[in-house]
């Protein structure tokens, strides 16, 4: 007696089984068409603003170092690192050579001209060259990994750009600043700026050259963490779902916008030496302020208004947060950069411990959402997220116009300061552990996927043996081995 055959699904004009990741992909693709359009506007909006000012904007500062003497040359050569974890080893070498080779006949001419003196014009060269080659001469995935590396390269150096055209707009667009109402919402913390300040003079020179070497090289400790996540890309041909670099940008970018809303100096220029003549006295580290009615207080044109909050801070916690996923020794090395950043920034009069704490709960909350836009969106991801807007936009609110009172009453805002904080970092930590026991292996950053185990030939129902279906039991999403690619 015959059995009826199994039924194969229909193929496509090619000959393939349908596959279930194309429809998916044009969403991607969409999406980073979306995104890439989004960003570009907001580089136009704010070349315009700068410009507005007297001064030249993102665009115009990163286009000029194609030719002339870059401000940063290692800032370059970490965008060109950046771009070449997408090359393999030997391409990467011919990277190098070309970049160095580009730089050094740039500085013949330079000295030949006595003109300005850098170097980082090869890496800008080669990382363009880069976006040439996948537009030219590749195709498909190769030509959409090229273009990644490119765009993360560049969106490095274009985020210290931006964020150095926000400074400059915060100094010329807001003539006051509000130190004094977080020099009075700092008595409920115990004024931690003048406490660490006093420990570093107490142990000068050692405590602070150490400090200033922390401090300084953040951007080096935060590369180094995202090249070790990255470090897989050449082999597996793709970009893990989630990586450092991408909140490190965001909160480069956008964290600056808050700057125009609570505009503050810092403990070192408003009310130490540093400020000149525009310091309200010459108190910090030796002398508390006065607990007074704060009034908002004029300053210079020059000086960035970037306190508020920490960016420092939110950045070492997000090099914290990533480290967890590396060695023991990068773990040590993240614990030891965060500790030694909020050291320095309180103990250089650069902060107040408000700017810290908001910085803590800036980053968890735009840690948070980039995760939740790289692995989905669930209930968990946006509770943190809404608790952490909430919790920021309260901290600002009560240093802005409760200050007064919290200096009062330290015994009750400080613990409640902290106890807020806490609660946002308790939520992340439970949600972020619970996020990453549901990933499969390979969207682990810095991690090799587990070999997965030999599935079981699969039976046709009403069949003696397997029927070929031409298709692939990891494709199914429902399946217990799927491995869903990443971009």
């Amino acid at each position: 007696m015959m059995t009826e055959p199994t039924r194969i699904p229909p193929r496509d004009d090619r000959g393939t089984q349908p596959a279930p990741w194309r429809r998916p992909r044009v969403v991607l693709w969409t999406a980073a068409g979306a995104a890439g359009a989004a960003t570009l506007g907001f580089l136009v909006a704010l070349e315009i603003v700068a410009r507005g000012y007297g001064f030249s904007g993102p665009i115009t500062e990163q286009s000029r170092e194609v030719i002339f003497a870059p401000e940063s040359g290692p800032l370059l050569y970490g965008g060109l690192a950046l771009t070449m974890v997408v090359l393999t080893w030997r391409q990467r070498l011919i990277a190098l050579g070309i970049a160095a080779g580009v730089d050094v006949a740039f500085f013949l001419v330079r000295w030949a001209l006595d003109a300005d003196m850098n170097f980082g014009n090869g890496a800008l060269w080669v990382v363009l060259g880069v976006a040439v080659l996948g537009l030219t001469r590749r195709t498909g995935q190769e030509r959409l990994l090229l273009l990644k590396g490119t765009g993360l390269g560049l969106l490095l150096v274009a985020g210290h750009k931006t964020g150095d055209t926000w400074l400059l707009i915060t100094s010329k667009t807001r003539a006051t600043v509000l130190d004094a109402y977080v020099a009075a919402a700092d008595h409920a913390l115990a004024d931690p700026s003048w406490l660490v300040g006093r420990f570093l003079n107490a142990t000068a020179p050692v405590s602070t050259g150490i400090l200033h070497v922390v401090y300084g090289q953040l951007p080096l400790a935060a590369a180094l963490v995202g090249l070790y996540q990255l470090r897989r890309v050449a082999v597996e041909r793709r970009f893990p779902a989630h990586h450092l670099v991408r909140t490190f940008l965001v909160i480069g970018l956008f964290g600056p916008a808050i700057y125009m809303i609570f505009p503050v100096v810092g403990p070192v220029f408003a009310y130490g030496t540093d400020g000149g003549v525009w310091a309200t006295a010459n108190l910090w580290p030796d002398v508390l302020p006065p607990v007074t009615d704060p009034q908002p207080i004029p300053f210079d044109g020059i000086t960035p208004r970037n306190c508020m909050p920490s960016l420092h801070t939110a950045w070492a916690v997000t090099l914290f947060i990533h480290s967890r996923d590396g060695s023991r020794a990068m773990r040590w090395a993240g614990t030891f950069w965060l500790v030694g950043t909020l050291t320095a920034t309180l103990g250089f009069g650069y902060h107040y411990g408000a700017d810290l704490l908001a910085g803590v709960v800036f980053a968890l909350t735009i840690e948070t959402a980039m995760r939740c836009s790289a692995h989905g969106w669930d209930r968990a991801g946006v509770r943190v997220v809404a608790l952490g807007t909430a919790v920021f936009a309260a901290q600002l609110a009560s240093y802005r116009w409760l200050p007064t009172e919290m200096a009062a009453r330290p015994w009750l805002y400080g613990p409640l300061l902290l106890l807020v904080t806490g609660a946002v970092i308790y939520a992340y930590v439970r949600t972020a552990r619970a996020a990453r026991e549901r990933e499969p292996k390979p969207e682990v950053p810095g991690q090799r996927p587990a070999p997965a185990e030999p599935a079981e030939p699969a039976k046709a129902v009403g069949t003696t043996g397997a029927a070929p279906t031409g298709t692939d039991d990891s494709q199914d999403p429902d399946a217990t081995d799927a491995k869903p690619e990443l971009v």
